[in-house]
């Protein structure tokens, strides 16, 4: 475990190899899981913000979720706010692309320009997971093994391209340049002893 400015990283964000293999995946992260993605505090406003720039991006059945349910659901289990889903499968932000590979509508919209939030940030540091703990004044980087991400490690194997490289500009986007660096020169002196 690393300590980079009072944030614990995990050593398998530096050990653990991985890239995206939406090939192999069509992007089941979207679909997956019991939960949506986890949104922060300041995502549920920006979300709000954005709605009619994001909305034409949308999927139909994303479209009837969010006006039944809103923009964000609070997940009592993991006591967060999250996307919600639709009827306990994808995301409402999901939408698919011309190969059958499920993308973010959200995403989509931040591509084209019709948007400056790129994403949840929760889904661009994907495989790091945050986990806060406000009570005793702790932030935590983790990696988020999950059986349907094993070609993305494979792929990550076969480039050695460790998890916290894979995510650097979320990593940047969610806690700056200087943080990346520490960590990435952290990285490299693990490495050499």
């Amino acid at each position: 475990m690393l300590i980079i400015q009072g944030i614990l990283v995990s050593d398998d964000l530096l050990e653990e190899q991985f890239i995206c293999n939406l090939e192999a995946c069509k992007g089941a992260c979207c679909w997956e899981g019991e939960f949506g993605a986890p949104l922060e505090i300041n995502e549920l406003n920006i979300l709000k913000e954005i709605f009619d720039q994001i909305k034409p991006y949308l999927s139909k059945e994303g479209l009837a979720v969010i006006e039944k349910e809103g923009l964000f659901t609070y997940y009592k289990e993991n006591k967060e706010y999250g996307t919600p889903l639709i009827n306990h499968g994808p995301c409402v932000y999901m939408i698919y692309d011309e190969d059958g590979i499920a993308k973010c509508g959200i995403e989509k919209a931040f591509l084209e320009g019709a948007t400056n939030f790129k994403k949840p940030i929760s889904c661009h540091l994907y495989p790091i997971r945050v986990k806060e703990n406000k009570e005793q004044g702790f932030e935590a980087l983790n990696y988020d093994r999950w059986d349907i991400c094993s070609a993305a490690c494979t792929l990550g194997k076969k480039h050695q391209m460790p998890v916290y490289k894979f995510v650097k500009e979320a990593i940047i986007r969610k806690y700056g340049q200087e943080f990346y660096d520490e960590l990435d020169a952290a990285a490299g002196f693990i490495k050499e002893k």
